[in-house]
């Protein structure tokens, strides 16, 4: 490959990719008015056409991508702090539960803003799965990975239903309870907005995860992270590189026929859409999702990507930061209580303040990364991460 960089650039690589993750989060969550749908109904119809387009076009690139390379680096993430303190004969993992539990109040932070609920949460609650894995060999980890990738539950579900056609899957009332979330963000009273958001719309989120096929995929995404961690395979090598150049023909080749079936079967009955449907769906925004990421680390090599991206090297060790700070801006932005901007915004308006915003972001961590190690919600983590360790590190 052209132009590689010598040095062993494994953690800027990671810092930039999640930093690429947590950008396309915020652009897609901008144009969702984060799970506030009202829109300009006035708009003109070539603004219509640009709408339609910009939508299309960022969500076919990011939804359901972006989340997964955040899970995948979770996992990875995990994969170096436990391979930190084995070094010094330590077991990382039930400092690793305590930090679940700190995520709990983040997530908590980041769901008051967002009235979807947040991702955070289900991470807490399939984070253990790399606590009761982190010993396991790599070939246990890759294979409990792919189980959890295939998604079991919605397998299992098609075939009961293929034997007993009256099987349906449970009823997890999570459309009435986004009914009711829009209704007290309607209102537009801000303490209403704040304690829904943090109870109601956490449950919504999380039985959405699960409806959606989320929730498997997280446990097989973390555990996948874990294993590129233990294998070395953000390390820059001939041989890594080789290595994506085929996971990115392979998921090319993958995501078209994934994705093409999985557009036929959602034209089948209710139960198969959510089931065999729902699987399909996991499978071609995976296959996509290491496109992108073996696209990344690939062009991560060439001098020219990595200057016009370094700044996502910045966004990226800031990623909790970012990802909690963009949700408190976006509320204020779109929502009654704030300056409900939500009926003036279209796509194109909202994809632009999704950049925006981003690019404020970068320009704080600059700043705030030249006068210290980590980002704010980093540091405090990390702190009460090794409460009452005195050497740490």
């Amino acid at each position: 490959m052209e132009q590689l960089i010598n040095k062993n650039s494994r953690i800027e690589v990671v810092d930039a990719l999640r930093g690429f993750a947590v950008m396309a989060i915020i652009l897609v969550h901008n144009l969702e008015h984060f799970i506030f749908p009202v829109y300009p109904t006035d708009s003109p119809n070539w603004l219509n056409i640009l709408d339609q387009g910009i939508f299309n076009g960022i969500f076919s690139l990011f939804a359901g991508k972006a989340y997964a390379i955040f899970a995948l680096l979770f996992g990875f993430t995990f994969y170096i702090q436990t391979n930190n303190q084995r070094k010094r004969g330590k077991d990382f993992g039930y400092r690793f539960l305590w930090r679940l539990i700190l995520l709990v109040g983040f997530a908590t932070l980041n769901a008051a803003f967002f009235p979807a609920g947040d991702v955070l949460l289900l991470f807490v609650v399939t984070g253990p799965i790399l606590f009761f894995t982190r010993n396991w060999s790599n070939k246990a980890i890759i294979i409990t990975s792919v189980i959890f990738l295939l998604q079991p539950i919605e397998w299992y579900h098609y075939i009961a239903n293929l034997i007993n056609p009256t099987h349906r899957l449970p009823n997890l009332k999570v459309g009435e309870m986004y009914a009711e979330v829009a209704e007290y963000i309607k209102g537009g009273n801000f303490w209403d907005f704040i304690l829904g958001n943090i109870t109601l719309g956490q449950k919504a989120s999380l039985l959405w995860a699960i409806n959606a096929g989320r929730f498997f995929q997280t446990a097989g995404l973390f555990l996948l992270g874990f294993y590129i961690g233990k294998k070395q395979l953000f390390v820059s090598s001939e041989k890594n590189l080789h290595f994506w150049v085929k996971i990115l023909i392979v998921s090319a080749i993958a995501f078209a026929p994934l994705y093409t079936l999985k557009d036929l079967i959602m034209d089948n009955t209710p139960i198969i859409r959510q089931t065999a449907g729902t699987a399909f769906d996991m499978w071609q925004k995976l296959a996509f999702t290491l496109v992108l990421v073996a696209s990344f680390i690939l062009l991560y090599q060439n001098k020219k990507f990595h200057n016009r991206v370094n700044n996502l090297c910045f966004y990226g060790r800031m990623s909790l930061t970012n990802y909690i700070a963009q949700s408190i801006i976006g509320a204020i932005i779109y929502f009654p209580f704030g300056l409900y901007l939500a009926p003036y915004c279209g796509y194109t308006v909202s994809l632009l303040i999704g950049f925006f915003t981003f690019l404020l972001q970068v320009k704080f961590c600059k700043w705030w990364l030249s006068k210290h190690k980590q980002g704010p919600l980093e540091l405090i983590w990390h702190k009460w991460t090794w409460l009452g360790v005195n050497n740490k590190q």
